[in-house]
């Protein structure tokens, strides 16, 4: 799936401009595009794409389906053009693509591929939705303006939104996620977007919420990160946009389906009213926490969210998203995702979603031998630690902060890339929010 939707996208990225371009779709065709080094061809005025689906390629009763979904998909993905409204003269782009045409054989379900293109028409513009937003620099794209940007989706789209502000996260008690907040003038907020109506569970039995980190710059506080690369830390964001524009993809494919989407946004930067290391701070759920490292400040967003989804909007399944942890990189590399859960049954099921979606997500234990690490003298549990299992211990601290079936994502190594892929252009990947949407569908379910 993965391939296929790879081979698409960097067609598209090849051959925009071509009035005309008809590929046949199998696995020497896949292979050969991408092998292919041919530089993009640019011309001006509109492009059609077309894609004829050969009847070896779809045995499989759903093979035309699947095919059609992730053709849509890699299309309109390898359509995005990274710098497109970020510099003040546009560079020459390939032409847009104004038709995709595809063709399967006779005797394929029409109608079902029909509507799989419909469905993925609309997944992908999420993606597109997603890695445009995520790309914003911290300047033009504060804590406020995440909050902005979500309520005008929610409009267009029917979801509600909640925006919970600094002095309402004081006064609830949301110790972590101030303390994060604290040295920087743009104030902290928490987002909420929601739909379906309230207490309301979907048709699985569920009151799923997705919980996104959306740190819009991370200097990495008083426990300062080197200078080098910093800049990429504008997409410290990406949790929350995947979140925030999962549900509203969920809500233009299935209107009024119960959905919660909570983005803590903030800013973690060394001022002078900086939270310093050695710091108590109580946590929304009551636990005393000692920042130890300002430089994992995620899983303390991210636990007061947890906790608030649960506690608030009475969620029955927690997923989080986050680019937590360096190691995650240096462990699974640029493409492939980390997880870990409470619950094995929820963690398959985000696995079987991952899979449908085209996205690779491979688990870690929370191993209890490593719970020692987090003790300390002066609260219940410190935030950090030695670099010993640290990415096993950023999923035993954000485990303290849930009681129902829970998983955590760790996109730090898949949600943006630094170099230009055939499939790919630079900037946000828009990594987990088509696995959350299967999710929600009910994707991961086994049938």
């Amino acid at each position: 799936r993965q391939e296929l939707q790879r081979w698409a996208a960097a067609a598209t990225r090849r051959l925009a401009g071509r009035k005309v371009t008809r590929l046949a779709i199998d696995a020497t065709g896949i292979v050969a595009a991408l092998a292919s080094t041919s530089p993009a061809l640019r011309a001006e005025g509109g492009a059609s794409f077309g894609a004829g689906l050969s009847a070896s390629a779809t045995k499989q009763s759903d093979a035309a389906v699947i095919a059609v979904d992730f053709i849509v998909r890699g299309v309109i993905d390898g359509s995005f053009h990274e710098g497109v409204g970020g510099k003040s003269v546009i560079e020459a782009q390939p032409a847009a693509l104004t038709m995709l045409e595809i063709i399967v054989p006779s005797g394929s379900d029409l109608a079902a591929a029909q509507e799989g293109a419909r469905r993925a028409e609309i997944i992908a513009s999420g993606v597109v939705r997603t890695r445009r937003w995520s790309n914003y620099p911290a300047n033009e794209m504060p804590p406020l303006g995440i909050a902005e940007e979500a309520r005008d989706r929610a409009r267009a789209v029917g979801l509600r939104a909640t925006i919970i502000t600094a002095a309402q996260l004081q006064r609830m008690g949301a110790g972590m996620l101030v303390a994060v907040g604290k040295g920087s003038k743009n104030p902290p907020c928490l987002v909420v977007l929601s739909g379906g109506k309230p207490g309301a569970k979907d048709p699985l039995g569920r009151r799923l919420a997705m919980i996104g980190k959306g740190v819009c710059f991370d200097t990495g506080g008083i426990s300062l990160k080197p200078p080098a690369e910093m800049e990429e830390m504008k997409h410290d964001k990406n949790g929350a946009i995947a979140v925030l524009e999962a549900a509203a993809t969920i809500a233009q494919l299935d209107p009024g389906r119960p959905i919660h989407a909570v983005a803590a946004c903030v800013e973690n930067m060394p001022g002078g009213n900086a939270t310093r290391p050695g710091d108590v701070v109580t946590a929304l759920n009551g636990k005393r926490v000692e920042i130890t490292n300002t430089d994992a400040e995620g899983r303390l967003i991210l636990g007061d969210a947890l906790h608030y989804a649960e506690r608030e909007l009475g969620a029955t399944h927690l997923v989080d998203v986050a680019t937590l942890t360096g190691i995650a990189y240096a462990a699974y590399g640029g493409e492939i995702a980390a997880t870990c859960g409470t619950d094995a049954g929820f963690l398959d099921e985000f696995h079987l979603a991952a899979r449908r979606a085209g996205e690779v997500y491979w688990p870690y234990p929370l191993a209890e031998a490593y719970v020692k690490n987090m003790s300390t003298w002066s609260a219940d549990f410190q935030n950090s630690g030695s670099r010993e299992a640290s990415l096993v211990r950023s999923g035993l601290f954000l485990r303290e902060f849930v009681t129902v079936p829970w998983v955590h994502l760790d996109i730090a190594g898949t949600a943006y890339r630094r170099s230009v892929a055939p499939f790919a252009g630079r900037g946000s990947t828009g990594a987990a929010h088509t696995s959350l949407v299967e999710l929600a569908m009910g994707g991961g379910v086994r049938r």
